[in-house]
């Protein structure tokens, strides 16, 4: 897919969002493919995030199923960020030792 200033805008909004969740993040790798196009099943934006926190590397692969095509990059990108987000907030409630240890 070459490079769109308004996807790069949205990116960037959803980096932020990231940041608020957990403000030491070092870096963030976004990649977004358009791999294949199918006539019947229509587009399916593949978005691949690369996240490095201290002691930590998070990624996600957002690749659609039959049933979760998007026509739009848009809804992609925002499904790859929301797993992203749910790792990170997951990793930094056990940082901050909110989470309870499992009783056996």
């Amino acid at each position: 897919m070459l490079p769109s200033p308004a996807v790069e805008v949205a990116v960037a909004r959803w980096v932020e969002r990231l940041e608020c969740v957990y403000d030491r993040i070092q870096r963030c790798h976004v990649w977004i493919d358009l791999p294949h196009r199918h006539q019947h099943q229509g587009a399916r934006f593949q978005v691949r995030i690369a996240l490095s926190i201290p002691g930590r590397e998070i990624a996600v692969v957002h690749d659609p199923g039959r049933r979760e095509v998007h026509d739009n990059v848009y809804p992609a990108i925002a499904d790859a960020f929301s797993a992203v987000r749910r790792q990170l907030q997951d990793y930094a409630q056990i940082r901050r030792g909110e989470v309870k240890a499992r009783v056996a």
